[in-house]
C-alpha cells in the first residue's frame, strides 16, 4: 500500500512539476517569436495548465482503464465546482459579473451536457473529439475577440479563459519575466518546455499505474478512483489559483478560473482524449456521475444568478461534494 501511494503521490508531483516546466518554457519561446501576450495567453498558458490532465486521460485510456481516463475528466469538473468555488466561497463571498455567467456559464453548462450526450451514444469516439476540440476552438477564437475589442472599448468581465490566465499569473508573478535574449536563450527556453512535456508524460504514467494499484488494493472500481484521487489530485493547480483569488478578493477571478478550467476540460481533453484514444463511458457513470456533473453546473449558474455566490451556497457545494464522495465510496 506504502509504494501504491507514494507511487500515486509521485506521479502528481512530476505532472505538477512538468506542466510548470512546459507553460514557463513555451511561453518564453512565444514571446521570444513575438506571438501576442493576450493569444500566448489563452492558448500556451490555457492548454499546458491542462496538459496534465489531458496526459493523465490519454494514458488511461490507452491502457483500458476508461474508469480513470473519463473520470479524471468528469471528477474534475464536479470538484472544480463543488469543492473549490465551495472552499474559495468559504474564505469570501464570491461575485460574478453578469455578463460571465451568461457566456461563460451557459458554455459550462452546455458542455456538460454535450459530454452528457456522447456518454449515452458514441462515447468518445474520433468523431466526438474532433467535434470536441472544434468547439473549444470556437470558444478560444470568440473569447480572443471578446478580449482584443475590451482593449478598445469598455465591456463588462473578461472572458472565462482569460480570468485562467489571471488566476495563474496571480500565483506565478515570474511566468513572463524576462530573460536573456538570442538565439541560446531561444533554444534554453525550448528545452525547458521539451522537458516539462518529458516529465508530463513520465508522471501521467506514473499516476496511472498507481491509481490502478490503489483501486485493486482498496477494493474500489477505477470510476471511483478516476473521480476522486486522480481527479483532484490533477485540479490541485486550480485549487491553489482559485483560492489564492478568494484569498486575495479578485473573486471574479477565482470564478473565472474555474469555468475556464471546466470548458478547458470538456472540449479540450475531452476532445483530445477522444480523438488520440476512443474509449467508452463506464456503465456506471451513466447512471449517476454525468448528472451529478450537470446538476453541479446548473447549481453554479442557479446560486450566481444574483451576480454572488455567498458562503452559506458555499458551505451547500461543499456540503454536495462530501455527499458525492461518500456515494462514490460506497457504490465502489
Amino acid at each position: 500500500m506504502a509504494i501504491t501511494l507514494l507511487t500515486v503521490a509521485g506521479g502528481l508531483l512530476l505532472l505538477m512539476l512538468g506542466g510548470e516546466l512546459l507553460v514557463r518554457g513555451s511561453v518564453r519561446v512565444a514571446e521570444r517569436l513575438g506571438v501576442s501576450p493576450l493569444l500566448i495567453g489563452l492558448t500556451l498558458v490555457g492548454f499546458g495548465t491542462s496538459t496534465p490532465e489531458l496526459v493523465t486521460s490519454v494514458e488511461a485510456a490507452l491502457r483500458g482503464s476508461p474508469g480513470i481516463a473519463i473520470g479524471n475528466i468528469v471528477g474534475s469538473n464536479i470538484a472544480n465546482i463543488l469543492l473549490i468555488l465551495g472552499l474559495s466561497a468559504l474564505i469570501t463571498p464570491l461575485s460574478v459579473s453578469a455578463a460571465a455567467l451568461q457566456r461563460d456559464g451557459t458554455i459550462v453548462v452546455l458542455t456538460a451536457l454535450l459530454l452528457t450526450l456522447a456518454g449515452f451514444t458514441l462515447g468518445l469516439e474520433r468523431l466526438v473529439g474532433l467535434a470536441l476540440l472544434g468547439g473549444l476552438v470556437a470558444y478560444l477564437a470568440h473569447a480572443y475577440r471578446a478580449e482584443r475589442d475590451a482593449a478598445l472599448v469598455a465591456v463588462e468581465g473578461h472572458t472565462a479563459a482569460f480570468d485562467r490566465i489571471e488566476a495563474l499569473e496571480a500565483v506565478d508573478t515570474t511566468l513572463h519575466a524576462r530573460g536573456r535574449s538570442g538565439p541560446l536563450a531561444l533554444l534554453a527556453s525550448l528545452a525547458l518546455a521539451l522537458l516539462g512535456l518529458a516529465i508530463i508524460l513520465g508522471g501521467g504514467r506514473l499516476l496511472v499505474a498507481g491509481a490502478i494499484d490503489l483501486a485493486r488494493l482498496l477494493g474500489l472500481g477505477e470510476v471511483a478512483i478516476g473521480l476522486t484521487v486522480v481527479a483532484v489530485g490533477t485540479s490541485l493547480p486550480e485549487l491553489v489559483t482559485s483560492v489564492v483569488a478568494a484569498i486575495r478578493r479578485q473573486t471574479d477571478i477565482a470564478v473565472g478560473n474555474v469555468l475556464g478550467s471546466n470548458i478547458y476540460n470538456s472540449l479540450g481533453i475531452g476532445g483530445t482524449t477522444g480523438l488520440i484514444a476512443p474509449t467508452a463511458f463506464p456503465p456506471e457513470m451513466l447512471e449517476a456521475d454525468l448528472f451529478v456533473m450537470v446538476a453541479a453546473s446548473l447549481l453554479l449558474y442557479l446560486f450566481a444568478w444574483n451576480r454572488r455566490v455567498t458562503r452559506l451556497e458555499g458551505t451547500a457545494l461543499l456540503a454536495g461534494y462530501v455527499a458525492y464522495t461518500a456515494f462514490l465510496l460506497m457504490r465502489g
